[in-house]
């Protein structure tokens, strides 16, 4: 049986970068914003009439690329909350726990790193993406092994 200090450290690595991801998004949004006010673009005419000049436009490749990646956060990190935190009641060792939940959360830094605000040509995002993916898989074949 593993003691409860060590489910709590597990847990608390868990909170810390959880609200973490979460405020990455939170980050994913106002780089989307940001573009389309200094590009003055919107996507409906009741917003582009706030800011002379704007018009409205549904495909630009700045707002576009931010918005995947904002939609590729999504994608990734609601689920990886969901199966870690799953996870985490099979008690695994602190320091795999640690160290697969905080190269999660880089891989997802990376990923709209090279996504969205330097664009890095392929392979890149693909690596970032592919790290935070076998992880959540990861977590998730040994939930459902545990617990078989």
């Amino acid at each position: 049986m593993i003691p409860d200090y060590i489910r709590e450290q597990n847990f608390r690595v868990f909170a810390w970068w959880s609200v973490v991801l979460v405020l990455k998004i939170f980050g994913s949004v106002a780089l989307v914003g940001f573009w389309r006010h200094y590009k003055k673009i919107f996507l409906s005419p009741e917003d582009a009439k706030f800011i002379k000049g704007s018009k409205v436009v549904y495909d630009d490749p700045d707002v576009e690329r931010c918005r995947r990646a904002h939609l590729n956060d999504l994608e990734n990190i609601l689920p990886w909350v969901i199966s870690t935190a799953f996870w985490l009641t099979t008690s695994p060792d602190p320091s795999t726990a640690a160290f697969l939940i905080k190269t999660f959360a880089i891989s997802r830094f990376v990923h709209t790193f090279v996504y969205a605000v330097v664009v890095v040509r392929q392979p890149a995002r693909f690596l970032a993406f592919m790290v935070g993916l076998i992880i959540t898989i990861y977590q998730c074949l040994a939930t459902v092994y545990y617990y078989s």
